[in-house]
């Protein structure tokens, strides 16, 4: 495989722009480790090599990304699971149709707690409970934090929390905060802990503020993360860029799950226009081992972006946020989503699929 700086995609690929009067699709992303096929298609050049043309807009975190889809001031985003669902059920009366063509990844969260929070008591979360009932000396109740109401963050947060003993809204305040604002919220002591994606975690761990209590992996196996959001009107009237859009993302997929890419995929991910962190940071959770606080953990499976039908939009992946919807108060029992097959194309995955180039 080359090294850094040598990648030419377009050498493999020359597809003619479709129309040069075609607007560029407008791609909206948060700077978080698993924005990586998004920075890597851009960098590497696959979106021009499928031949589409895309700009990108970075945004602070989710609800902006809501909002601006909503608004039309989006065509496509890299977002998270529950946006979809929030959008197309018109959920607090903001409705618009959506498409998701392709999943991004899977895992890629965790749990940081303060380093007021003693590992040898807390453990892997059993000893929370009776710390917060005997020892909490705080004028507040224990708070920690998640990326978004309608984030998977959420749906795990409120699941290891439940595991341990604890509930939301009676023995925890759950408060909710962009991801790039966890880390300095919590050195201020704002909130206690979070759940988000990287490297926002690392970020903490390596400056010494706090440790990893649990990964995403370990509290739901192979639970899908981000995802492609496409607004509903653009993939009808533009099915041909939303196909190809979603094989440049698939082939940017692939190759972030080589580990022989890792290198150029931590120097992408580290440009100011991308997260701006630290190479050490992000190679945290990105490289062979995560070190956690309480201890090195192999980080092969903390990111995953490609095989196995990981990418694929299926029902049951939609059903797995869905039903974390309902276990968290999200969504109410009577609510009833339409077909999920019309909200997780996996008719455009396949389209996708097919235009993509053998490895």
């Amino acid at each position: 495989m080359p090294r850094v700086g040598t990648w030419h995609p377009l050498r493999l690929l020359h597809l003619m722009p479709r129309s040069d009067s075609r607007s560029p699709i407008r791609l909206g992303f948060v700077p978080l480790n698993d924005c990586a096929p998004v920075a890597v298609a851009k960098e590497l050049g696959l979106f021009k090599s499928y031949g589409i043309s895309v700009t990108l807009s970075k945004q602070p975190g989710w609800a902006t990304i809501r909002d601006m889809l909503f608004y039309g001031e989006l065509d496509a985003a890299q977002s998270i699971a529950g946006i979809a669902f929030y959008l197309s059920l018109g959920l607090e009366k903001l409705r618009r149709e959506i498409s998701v063509p392709l999943i991004l990844s899977a895992h890629g969260n965790a749990i940081t707690l303060s380093n007021e929070f003693p590992i040898e008591t807390i453990v892997n979360g059993s000893g929370l409970l009776p710390y917060v009932t005997h020892c909490w000396k705080k004028h507040r109740p224990l708070t920690l934090a998640a990326a978004h109401r309608f984030s998977s963050h959420h749906i795990l947060l409120h699941s290891w929390l439940r595991r341990h003993g604890l509930e939301p809204g009676h023995n925890v305040e759950l408060v909710f905060i962009p991801p790039p604002l966890m880390p300095s919220s919590l050195a201020a002591g704002h909130i206690d802990g979070y759940c988000v994606g990287e490297p926002w975690n690392s970020e903490t761990i390596l400056q010494g503020n706090g440790w990893c209590v649990a990964t995403s992996a370990e509290i739901a196996m192979g639970h899908p993360e981000k995802i492609l959001i496409v607004e509903g009107q653009f993939a009808r009237d533009r099915h041909e860029d939303t196909v190809a859009l979603g094989a440049a993302l698939l082939h940017a997929c692939r190759l972030c799950q080589q580990t022989e890419f890792r290198d150029e995929l931590v120097s992408i991910l580290a440009r100011p226009e991308y997260t701006g962190c630290s190479k050490k940071v992000l190679y945290n959770s990105l490289g062979p081992t995560f070190l956690s606080g309480r201890g090195n953990l192999d980080a092969s499976g903390f990111h995953l972006f490609y095989g196995d039908q990981l990418n694929c939009p299926s029902t049951d992946k939609a059903s797995w946020f869905l039903s974390g919807m309902r276990s968290t108060g999200l969504l109410p029992e009577k609510t009833t989503a339409s077909p999920l097959t019309r909200l997780y194309r996996q008719d455009l995955f396949r389209e996708s699929e097919k235009m993509l180039l053998p490895a």
